[in-house]
């Protein structure tokens, strides 16, 4: 895998596609193009494997979403989840099949880079973007995107993916637009065998005590992921609540391996997804499910749709086209993901209201765990059960109509 500097020599050549952001966003965008045997350049700021803040669930989405071949890395399968209200009211739910997988995401994310790379991307990292131009002197024809690198070199493109995080600079050069963020903190905690063999297997899901929180404990082999997230704001009681969270759980003589936080970003309605010959992915565009926050799924889908379009984009001779190409870009993301996000919104503002409600149902109506289970492994999504079951969509159409402002009609 190659990552050294391209020579002076290369500096003028045009990439059909360059992404920024080696993450499961980028490495799907890379390998999509690259299947589509088109000269790929993937840029990465920092040297792989790299370590994210993330509980690194994969569910049924991110796994129908990896390439042909891909031997997942997981630590642990999912059979069992305890659920749990501020550490009250524990309820263990069991399932006879797999409900999701568990991955490290060095290794997770390091294996599907991999995979772009055998299909023909080119890899360098240690490589920062500074600025993105699509018009001005460092852009030779109308049909290029020019990236400066850090040290003032410039990378051309037909096409250009920003799947660089939540902080994305190609997000900013887009003009991405958001309408929640959270905090994430997480700690990953080395466990001795007896405690590791008591969570093999099973995840813990605790509503949180401030509106819209919540907490998780991933069992990853001999190393535990216990996380925390809620609204930005909240920066001195999410770490409390963390503390309490691992207090509670008998983890606090344990030392972390790692401590972390994070910042989730999640695009307004209107925020835009393309300009130009530049489109965004996975967290750079804001793309996750805005009640659990689980963006693996987002990233993976996200980013194998902007590949693809990059791919189209790189052919387009004209603006005409290369419009009509962001716009379908954003068609497909809309019509799929964003339909996800709408209910996801509407789940976290009832979430929010009613927590002791939503753990209730979770843990003593059976259809309502069987939904959680179907989502988990993919074989149907939260828009889905609410556009196909009727009780679902009148419960969640009930809970609208009580959050909704006086005389205003909650949408449908």
């Amino acid at each position: 895998m190659s990552s050294e500097n391209s020579s002076a020599d290369d500096v003028r050549q045009v990439w059909d596609v360059v992404v920024v952001g080696a993450g499961p966003a980028g490495a799907s965008a890379a390998y999509a193009a690259a299947v589509a045997g088109r000269r790929v350049l993937l840029l990465e700021k920092a040297e792989l494997p790299r370590y994210k803040t993330c509980g690194g669930g994969i569910i049924g989405p991110s796994r129908d979403s990896l390439p042909p071949g891909f031997d997942l890395p997981l630590r642990d399968r999912v059979h069992a989840v305890t659920f749990t209200h501020n550490g009250r009211f524990a309820r263990t739910r069991r399932s006879r099949h797999t409900l999701f997988g568990l991955v490290n995401r060095p290794e997770f994310d390091q294996a599907l880079v991999e995979h772009a790379h055998k299909a023909g991307a080119e890899l360098r990292t240690g490589v920062t973007v500074q600025r993105v131009e699509q018009h001005g002197s460092a852009v030779p024809d109308r049909r290029c995107v020019a990236l400066v690198l850090q040290g003032g070199e410039t990378v051309l493109a037909r096409a250009v993916v920003g799947a660089d995080g939540s902080a994305s600079r190609i997000g900013a050069h887009v003009g991405v637009k958001l309408g929640q963020v959270d905090l994430g903190l997480e700690a990953e905690i080395p466990v001795p065998e007896t405690v590791a063999e008591d969570w093999k297997g099973r995840v813990l899901i605790d509503w949180g005590p401030m509106p819209g929180s919540y907490g998780w404990v991933f069992p990853k082999g001999d190393t535990l992921t216990v996380g925390v997230i809620s609204a930005r704001g909240e920066g001195a009681a999410t770490k409390r609540y963390l503390e309490e969270f691992v207090g509670r759980l008998g983890l606090a003589g344990f030392e972390p391996s790692i401590s972390s936080g994070h910042l989730t970003r999640c695009r307004a309605d209107d925020s835009p997804l393309s300009r130009g010959r530049v489109l965004v992915c996975g967290d750079a565009a804001g793309l996750l499910e805005p009640w659990t926050r689980e963006g693996i799924s987002f990233a993976l889908r996200s980013g194998r749709l902007a590949g693809e379009w990059a791919v189209r984009i790189a052919e387009a001779h004209d603006a005409v086209d290369t419009r009509r190409q962001a716009l379908n870009y954003a068609f497909a993301v809309k019509a799929g993901l964003g339909v996800e996000m709408s209910v996801g919104k509407r789940l976290l503002t009832a979430f929010e209201r009613r927590p002791g409600l939503f753990h209730a149902v979770l843990t003593g109506f059976r259809p309502a765990w069987k939904a959680f289970m179907d989502i988990t492994r993919g074989t149907t999504t939260l828009a889905e059960i609410v556009r196909t079951h009727p009780m679902a969509h009148r419960a969640l159409s009930a809970l609208d109509r009580r959050q909704a402002p006086a005389g205003e009609q909650p949408t449908s």
